[in-house]
């Protein structure tokens, strides 16, 4: 057996004993092939880093730059986006190298005295093939045995820094290459000249430090520290391309056959200084004891379990692996960006300070994860809403409006409406008071009413009560609908805090869907400036965001019809009555859909879970009063949409959508509409439930009878007592209490 084969035998059975209760059911791989675009790599709960392998980093398959049928890796890179359907972030890749892979690299040193290239580098040497079985990952801790270079690769995460152990078995020119031009794009041009700056420095013998910045999705400015635990016996600089700007460094190591390099690959948003300090607090160097690299992956495995913990779970292995897999995709975001004497820099680049603490967050997908991931984090982790709220909000004084789809402490203005909105009022309606309500409000109400240069033509919007299509680029439908929800959001917020004249203005705009209502057809449907529809009319006409154009986001009438969250009784008044409202459902779920969109998946009819506008509609049924079709619905997608495999998932994961929804339903329950505090009900799919809530308070979740026959909720019990209520409120869950399904056929 080979050295390397015997330590990784070793250090895999040490790390075992560091797998928790919770942890060890969760698969990092699920999700990895098709759209689900998840990554296997190493992080801990909503932290900067997220350490994970390469195989891929041009198009839209690589949006995690990882899919899961390849073989081939190209290196590691520092953070990623989970489960979305854009790309950005892919950070500062690194790779282990000797032998002929390093020579061949080599061949084009240069750098800073050799001409350009007029191509484009190709850097496939550095690439290797590795074998399935030979890949491993859990959360915080991922592995690999590289063959090309005969290198065992480990990857662990702390907050700000990835922490590696390379150990070679070939130590014939070892050394570990550096990619700094490195990011994942649509094409190949924008791979190779997405950095705008770089520099970098060489500290010491173990130390090479600098800063980016580069243009993906936002412009993008981080601060490395990158230290070995050997001296590095060499540095070589790689010879740039015709328009790259980014650096590529080989570091060399004196070693023999078995021996390993530790690397620690430290961020920061701030500053060189930023990156420093969050090396230092959380990796320390210590005489004697584990090294970092072991007790980083201790101590990732110890805070997901603090979080997995809080829900206990009665179900089949199988379930549990579901469940504690999507409660793991949940926490990997929002992503705190701030350093942990709490600086950051704000959307405009200037320096900043956490009011409170260290905790600045970003990475909010809210168009997806307004609907059942905010208010999966409200239940579970309520010690971070105050923290998420102050940091939109704070944005938002920042920028001028609370953000889109925020990233990187920037905007990326990605997708339609304003749902940071209901993700504030939504957590004021439940209670939380950490965070200034006057200055959110003042940031939601600038944010509806205060025109911005994208997307948010007040003008054009109050003059005629909706987006008309002739007037708007793409889009108007969906973006008049959405922001119905922002407007009854923010008049809901207004009528809590006591502001009538504002409650009654939004909660007049919120009812503007009512304008795109065309009773002959029963659809939503665009309308242009003078009052006529845009004709012809196709509801099955699916369009997709900016790239296709059309009146949907991502979607088509038939989905975006049930796009009234927040009023679903005018909605069936609109359909004429609940006979009516039942009858189009019906429709909604039987007539076929012919999709060629990729984030239109998941079908049932022309349901499509694998995207977010779908998601509430089976609850629609209960609130019609057919609460068996909403249980048959809800079972069918669980059947049909999620498996706890690495194709497991319909569509992209969605910064944790796609899963929140899985877990409030298996729960028995989802947020149709999140801002009012009530949970519809459906049907719970596995038999038991203890939401641990902090202190002594827990709330049982029983499903009395459930079997694969018995999917139907023939009663509800809450504290023992007969509930008839469609819905239970977040107030009754968070004070304690056992709520019972009795289950039938």
């Amino acid at each position: 057996m080979k050295k390397t084969a015997l330590l990784s035998l070793m250090l895999a059975a040490s790390l075992s004993a560091f797998a928790g209760d919770h942890t060890k059911y969760v698969d990092p791989f699920v999700g990895s092939i098709g759209t689900g675009h998840t990554f296997p790599g190493a992080c801990v709960p909503f932290g900067m880093i997220q350490a994970s392998p390469v195989t891929g980093a041009v198009g839209w398959n690589y949006c995690s730059e990882y899919v899961g049928t390849d073989t081939t890796i190209w290196g590691f890179t520092q953070n990623h986006l989970n489960g979305t359907g854009c790309m950005d972030l892919g950070d500062i890749l690194v790779m282990p190298v000797s032998g002929d892979t390093k020579s061949k690299l080599l061949g084009q040193v240069g750098y800073p005295s050799a001409p350009e290239q007029k191509t484009p580098q190709t850097l496939e040497g550095a690439y290797s093939p590795f074998q399935k079985s030979n890949e491993s990952a859990k959360p915080g801790y991922y592995s690999v045995y590289l063959d090309k270079p005969q290198v065992k690769a480990e990857v662990a995460a702390t907050p700000h820094v990835a922490l590696y152990r390379f150990t070679y078995d070939q130590v014939k020119d070892a050394g570990i290459f550096i990619d700094l031009n490195h990011g994942p794009a649509w094409n190949e041009k924008q791979h190779h000249e997405q950095v705008n700056a770089c520099e970098v420095q060489m500290d010491d013998e173990y130390t090479i430090s600098g800063h980016v910045r580069n243009t993906v999705w936002v412009e993008q400015d981080y601060w490395f520290v990158i230290k070995f635990s050997r001296p590095m016996a060499a540095q070589h600089f790689l010879q740039m391309a015709k328009g790259e700007k980014g650096k590529r460094i080989i570091a060399d190591f004196d070693l023999k056959s078995g021996e390993y390099v530790n690397m620690m690959v430290a961020m920061s948003s701030y500053s060189l200084d930023g990156a420093r300090k969050n090396l230092h607090a959380e990796c320390p160097l210590r005489a004697g004891g584990p090294g970092p690299f072991a007790i980083a992956v201790e101590q990732a495995d110890q805070q997901w379990e603090s979080y997995l913990n809080r829900i206990e779970v009665t179900g089949t292995e199988e379930q549990k692996k579901n469940f504690y897999t999507g409660f793991y995709h949940a926490l990997i975001q929002p992503n705190n960006i701030a350093d942990v004497d709490g600086h950051y820099r704000d959307s405009k680049g200037n320096p900043a300070q956490c009011e409170f603490g260290n905790e600045y967050y970003s990475t909010f997908s809210t168009w997806d994860t307004y609907r059942a991931e905010h208010p999966f984090l409200t239940l579970i982790t309520p010690e971070k809403i105050d923290p998420i709220v102050r940091s939109m909000v704070s944005f938002a004084e920042s920028e001028g409006h609370l953000p889109i789809w925020g990233l990187w402490g920037k905007d990326n203005y990605c997708m339609v409406a304003n749902h940071a909105i209901p993700v504030i009022a939504e957590a004021y309606h439940k209670g939380f008071r950490g965070f200034d309500a006057e200055r959110a409000f003042a940031a939601i109400k600038r944010t509806e009413t205060v025109s911005h240069p994208l997307k948010s033509n007040w003008e054009v919007y109050t003059k005629y009560g909706y987006f008309p299509t002739d007037l708007t680029e793409a889009e108007s439908v969906s973006s008049t609908l959405e922001t119905c929800y922002d407007d009854y959001a923010a008049a809901d917020m207004a009528q809590l805090m006591g502001k009538e004249e504002d409650y009654a203005y939004f909660a007049d705009r919120a009812q503007w869907f009512r304008h795109l209502f065309d009773p002959e057809t029963k659809f939503m449907r665009p309308k242009n400036s003078d009052g006529t529809w845009k004709s012809p009319f196709d509801p099955a006409g699916l369009a997709h965001a900016e790239s296709s154009g059309g009146d949907y986001t991502e979607g088509n009438a038939w989905q975006y019809t049930w796009h009234i969250q927040h009023d679903p009784e005018a909605l069936i008044e609109l359909m004429g009555g609940k006979k009516a409202f039942i009858e189009r459902l019906n429709e909604f779920f039987t007539t076929k859909l012919e999709s060629t969109l990729s984030d239109v998946t998941g079908l049932i009819g022309q349901y499509a879970h694998g995207n977010e506008p779908s998601h509430h509609v089976a609850y629609f049924y209960a609130l019609a009063g057919e609460p068996r079709r909403t249980a048959e619905l809800v079972r069918e997608i669980f059947d049909t949409q999620y498996r706890p495999l690495p194709d497991g998932l319909c569509g992209n994961d969605d910064c944790g959508q796609m899963s929140a929804w899985f877990m409030l339903s298996a729960m028995g329950f989802y947020p149709v509409d999140p801002v009012s505090a009530k949970y519809v009900f459906g049907a719970p799919q596995m038999e038991k439930f203890v939401l641990n809530l902090g202190g002594d308070v827990t709330f049982t979740i029983e499903a009395k009878g459930l079997s694969e026959q018995n999917k139907y909720v023939k009663k509800i019990l809450l504290n023992g007592k007969p509930y008839k209520l469609p819905y239970i409120t977040h107030e009754d869950i968070v004070k304690g209490g056992t709520l019972t399904y009795v289950m039938g056929k």
